[in-house]
């Protein structure tokens, strides 16, 4: 049986839905769930509709509602009917209104307000997009982070999480066959950060890639042969670039972001 989660917010939700998310990643054996998002709600009405149809789904509610109107009426109701509703936000506020002794704002979406940071955020986004697999020499100066590597080691998916946190970076494929542009070897190597891998893992990866794509597995692509080839060719290009290095072949894209931000100085 599919269990139904309700998130009600009078801003988007995406906190609610955060949190949420979070909480039930800590059960394991927890039972085929679908979320359900109703954001910007403003009136009783709709909490009423919500919490009737909660009754009705055998569901639960979480809710991120700032308006003490609305916050009240989703607790009294829901214990009414015996609904689970769960206030994500409310005692967080209750907690900082008297720890600071001051009214909080009160205005839904105040998180997402639009400010330099935000716009910062998107612009390096469209940069990652910009000049993804090298596609254009020009970002290479722009850029606060240059990634080097062979096919498959994760450079795009890099470029778009340092990017989420509003570092401009380019990716640039090694490929023996094609010398990577002059540009690469005149910016300042510390900009720079070579992704190395093991040779097997390699193999792997790339060996699962031609099956998603319905190739024969003996493709050249992913002979060891080929491999080394190319691992041969990015480790002297590296050694030109004198830049660091880090190993991801058993590294989450998570763990090689933070590990490139430890790297960086203040630009």
């Amino acid at each position: 049986m599919k269990s139904i989660i309700y998130l009600v917010s009078d801003s988007v939700g995406e906190t609610a839905e955060q949190v949420t998310k979070a909480a039930l990643s800590q059960f394991l054996n927890r039972m085929e769930h679908e979320i359900v998002r109703i954001p910007f709600v403003k009136e009783v009405a709709k909490l009423e509709s919500v919490i009737n149809h909660a009754v009705h789904d055998h569901a639960i509610i979480g809710y991120t509602l700032v308006n003490p109107t609305l916050r009240k009426y989703m607790a009294e109701k829901s214990k009414v009917l015996n609904v689970v509703a769960i206030d994500i936000i409310g005692p967080v506020l209750d907690g900082m209104e008297r720890y600071f002794q001051q009214k909080p704002e009160l205005k839904p979406g105040l998180v997402h307000r639009l400010d330099e940071a935000y716009f910062r955020r998107v612009e390096a986004i469209e940069f990652a997009v910009r000049f993804d697999d090298g596609r254009d020499p020009r970002g290479i100066e722009e850029a606060d982070i240059i990634l080097l590597g062979v096919s498959r080691t994760s450079k795009t998916p890099l470029s778009q999480y340092l990017a989420l946190k509003s570092f401009k970076v380019v990716n640039v494929p090694i490929v023996p066959e094609v010398e990577p542009s002059e540009v690469l070897f005149h910016v300042p190597a510390e900009k720079c950060v070579g992704l190395k891998i093991n040779a097997g893992k390699l193999h792997d990866i790339r060996r699962e890639r031609l099956k998603s794509l319905g190739l024969k597995q003996e493709a050249s692509y992913a002979t060891f042969e080929r491999i080394n080839y190319e691992l041969d060719y990015f480790q002297s290009i590296i050694d030109r670039i004198g830049c660091p290095c880090i190993d991801v072949s058993n590294k989450a894209v998570e763990e090689t972001a933070n590990l490139i931000l430890q790297m960086q100085t203040p630009m």
